[in-house]
Formats: structure tokens, C-alpha cells, sequence
């Protein structure tokens, strides 16, 4: 990707801004700068990646190890409750960055009333583990279930 992808210039630790709150060799956290919930990150490869939509079924792990960083953050942030949370993806058009990013959202009961439609699995927005079902049964995403 180009330099000018904001998310692969946070993976390379080149925005000073953007506190990383944990990162290995493959993915980056950090927290989103428009939260909807005491406690929403953002999980990204380093690798870049358009959308969800850009992913195959030989994706269907780092789909989970992107899910297993958001819930390590969550639990190192004082999150107990890992039934109150939402992870998942917003399905093109609904995206904001052009870099693949895993919403980590709690606790889901408070996510901002004006918000929620934005985070309600649908048409929008689809949570990790739905996704990985999805990838693993196709080669290539061309069906977006609503």
C-alpha cells in the first residue's frame, strides 16, 4: 500500500499519536479515536489489507488471532466480562480506513444508543466469529450475508 494509508503507518510505530497498547510480529492494537464504549480498540494487521472482504478461507486464522490480541487487550485493560463484547468488522461501504481493522467494543451494554446501529451484526457490520464460519467454507468472499 501506499505511504498514505494512516493504518500502515501506525503498524510501522511512524504516528507518534497513536499509543499502541500491544503488537507482535503480525498485528497492532491501539484504541480507536472515535470510541463507542469505555473500552473500543482496534485490531490490525501489519500486512495491509483493504477490507474483510479482501480476506480468503486461508485467512480464517489470522481472523482469529486478530479476535485472541482484542480479547488479551481487553482482559489487560480490567475487562472481566468477555460475554459484554463485540468484535468484528465493518462490511464495505461502512468502512471509514481502507486497511482491514477488528472493532474490540465493551462493554456492549454501553455502547452509545446513536452508535449501536453501527455495531449490530447485518448489512454493516460483522462479528469475528460469524466472519471465520463464512471464510471457512469459501475460497474467495463474494456473498455478504445482511
Amino acid at each position: 500500500m501506499g505511504d498514505d494509508c494512516i493504518f500502515c503507518i501506525i503498524s510501522k510505530g511512524e504516528d507518534k499519536e497513536t499509543e499502541i497498547l500491544k503488537q507482535n510480529e503480525e498485528l497492532v492494537c491501539f484504541r480507536d479515536i472515535c470510541p463507542v464504549a469505555p473500552h473500543h480498540y482496534l485490531v490490525i494487521p501489519k500486512e495491509h489489507f483493504v477490507s474483510c472482504q479482501s480476506l480468503q478461507w486461508h485467512h480464517c486464522s489470522l481472523v482469529e488471532r486478530m479476535a485472541e490480541l482484542g480479547k488479551a487487550v481487553l482482559q489487560e485493560q480490567g475487562v472481566s466480562d468477555m460475554t459484554d463484547i463485540r468484535l468484528g468488522f465493518h462490511i464495505p461501504p461502512y468502512t471509514s480506513v481502507d486497511h482491514l481493522h477488528l472493532h474490540v467494543v465493551a462493554p456492549l451494554n454501553q455502547i452509545s444508543k446513536y452508535m449501536l446501529y453501527k455495531f449490530t451484526p447485518g448489512e454493516r457490520f460483522i462479528e469475528a466469529d460469524h466472519f471465520q464460519k463464512i471464510l471457512s467454507k469459501v475460497e474467495t468472499c463474494c456473498c455478504w450475508p445482511g
